[in-house]
Parts: C-alpha cells; sequence; structure tokens
C-alpha cells in the first residue's frame, strides 16, 4: 500500500461522520403542515368553540351539587381563655376516656339532597404524605397470614411488648381515624350504608381474606380506631379507605352513604362521637355531606379551567384576524422549505 493510501486509510478511520441513512438525516415521512394564518386562526377558532361550552357545562354540574360543610371539632369541645388554653384544654378533653364525646348539631338542609348521598370526613393539616408515615406499613403482612412476622417497615408499631407482631402494622393502620356519625330526623334514625365504600382492588388483592387483626391497639400509646378482630381485614372497609393514604395535607375520605333523599328546609340532628385527637397537631375536623352529577362532586376549577382556555384562544383567534386583514403579509413560497428540496439540493 503506497503512502497515500496509507494517508487516506488513516483519515477515513478518524472521521466521525455517520454513515448516511434517512432515519439520521430525519428524511423518513412525516407530516410537517405549514401554519397559515387561516389554519392558525381555524384551530384557535375550534378550540375556543370546544372548549368554552364545556366549560359552562362543567360549572352548571358543579351548580347542582348541594353540599353542606359542618367543623366540629372546635364546636363540640368546650373551651374557656385564651388560645393557648383553649388548646391545651381540648387536649386534656379529647384524651380523658372518661369524658362524654357525644356532641349533637342541628343542620338545615338548603335544598333537595337526592339520594345517593355521600358522607364523608375532612382533615386539614394532617399530612399523610410525609415519607416516614407513608413507609410505614407491610403491604405482604396485609395480603397473607403467612408473612405476619414481616413488620421491618412498620416501625415504630411493628411489635407490641413481648415480641409478638401487631396486625395491621405500622404508623398509617396505628392512626386509624375514628369518630363516628349519625343523622337523624324528629327522633328517626337515617341509616348511612358503609358497604361497598372502599376500592374492590383493594379488598381483592391488597388485603387479604384470611389475615385478621392480632394484637392492635393493644398497648399505650393508642393512636385511633380499634378493629373487630371476627373480622378479616378485606372486609373492614373503613381501614381500607384510610389506608389509601392522600397526597395533599387537606383531604376527604368516604364514610358512608345516605340511601335516602334529604328534604329542603328542614332541621336534620347530626349526632358526633368524636374520638380522633386532632388537637396536639393543630388540624380540623369536618363532616361533609354531598351529592353528585356526571362531573362528580363540587369542583369549579374544571369549568373555570376550560372556559379560561376557550376564552383565550377565541381573544387569539380575533386578534390574529384582524392582524391579517388591517395588516397582512405575503406568504413565503413553500418550495423553499427544507423538505421540499431534493437531496442533491441539500447536500451542497
Amino acid at each position: 500500500m503506497s503512502s497515500g493510501d496509507e494517508a487516506s486509510h488513516a483519515i477515513s478511520k478518524k472521521s466521525k461522520k455517520p454513515q448516511y441513512s434517512r432515519f439520521t438525516q430525519q428524511e423518513l415521512p412525516a407530516c410537517k403542515p405549514i401554519l397559515t394564518p387561516g389554519l392558525v386562526i381555524t384551530t384557535l377558532i375550534s378550540i375556543g368553540i370546544i372548549f368554552v361550552p364545556i366549560g359552562l357545562g362543567s360549572l352548571s354540574a358543579s351548580e347542582h351539587v348541594v353540599e353542606i360543610i359542618d367543623r366540629y371539632d372546635d364546636a363540640c369541645v368546650p373551651s374557656n381563655g385564651d388560645e393557648e388554653a383553649a388548646k391545651s384544654e381540648r387536649l386534656s378533653f379529647i384524651q380523658n376516656a372518661k369524658t362524654n364525646k357525644t356532641c349533637i348539631r342541628n343542620l338545615v338542609v338548603p335544598k333537595k339532597m337526592k339520594h345517593p348521598i355521600y358522607v364523608y370526613y375532612q382533615l386539614d393539616n394532617f399530612y399523610q404524605n410525609h415519607r416516614r408515615y407513608v413507609k410505614s406499613r407491610s403491604d405482604r403482612q396485609y395480603r397473607s397470614p403467612g408473612f405476619e412476622r414481616e413488620t421491618k417497615t412498620c416501625d415504630p408499631e411493628s411489635e407490641i411488648d413481648d415480641h409478638k407482631p401487631i396486625v395491621p402494622c405500622g404508623l398509617v393502620a396505628w392512626s386509624l381515624f375514628n369518630d363516628t356519625y349519625g343523622i337523624s330526623i324528629k327522633n328517626n334514625p337515617i341509616p348511612i350504608n358503609k358497604k361497598d365504600i372502599a376500592w374492590q382492588s383493594d379488598k381483592n388483592s391488597k388485603f387479604g381474606s384470611n389475615v385478621y387483626p392480632k394484637n392492635f391497639q393493644k398497648q399505650d400509646p393508642v393512636g385511633g380506631g380499634k378493629l373487630n378482630e371476627s373480622l378479616p381485614l378485606s372486609e373492614q372497609e373503613d381501614l381500607l379507605v384510610w389506608m389509601r393514604t392522600a397526597a395533599l395535607p387537606n383531604f376527604r375520605k368516604l364514610y358512608g352513604r345516605i340511601e335516602t333523599d334529604l328534604e329542603a328546609n328542614l332541621f336534620y340532628c347530626h349526632h358526633y362521637v368524636y374520638n380522633y385527637n386532632t388537637y396536639s397537631f393543630d388540624s380540623k375536623k369536618q363532616l361533609v355531606l354531598s351529592t353528585t352529577t356526571w362531573i362528580g362532586g363540587k369542583n369549579d376549577f374544571l369549568g373555570k379551567a376550560y372556559i379560561t382556555v376557550g376564552g383565550i384562544c377565541l381573544f387569539l383567534a380575533i386578534a390574529f384576524i384582524l392582524t391579517y386583514v388591517i395588516k397582512p403579509r405575503p406568504l413565503g413560497d413553500p418550495a423553499y422549505l427544507s423538505w421540499n428540496l431534493n437531496s442533491a439540493e441539500r447536500l451542497k
């Protein structure tokens, strides 16, 4: 091999130029629309025409939801004096097992509430999304009795003093919400259906039908509610609802359903048994009664978002139309666009 051939071979060997292909050169067939004024204006008008009615319909559906919210954590506990003294008094009251924690409040239904009426409890300033709290659980233990002693991830609520495992273990289960609600009218109780309030996937897959509570809430400090040791975890739906942790510090969880209509302008007697301690971390407890529509519960955000986006699109479409009419610009020749040139011209 001559010296010239060796030099050219060395140069070609060092070259980093990729091998030609339609993929590397982005020459594959593709949709490349030209954004002409007509296309842009038509697209913006179409989005506006679609989004604004959807937003108005969503707002209308949200307005038809009847919702009653009653905060009872401050109203049901007696307090005197300044804020610090009131907090200390409420904390002592809720921690005293001998005090009567039943509270009765009268609420008026502003509009007729058609069944099903969903009953929620709402907690504010409760961080179920805290990393240590979320990780303090054992999903394998909840699914199968064979993993009863798998409690390493459940600290500090993994075992009782004699090293027997707690089932279900972990801080999430330990802090189970245990306030109870009752509703009546003229001393006639209105039943609250607590069946089928949990996700079906949780009942079938996450919690075993042969796993029963053991040693739960058997030692101090007691966190929240107790469980029926004769029922498997998959049938204790209050627990299943609570175990699906919330992403935000203010959240609602389903307590049950009322299967009868509540008539308007009548006084309904609400019975609260408030066992759950929220005073030590400045949380709030609220009872929520709500109907639903095709959009779900009361939520104005989705409707306002659709109307805002649709309105902006219509405004931009009008602005572009005026600009195009008052001060038009000639369009360039699309033949000079890169994807309309042939390969030979692009390689020059």
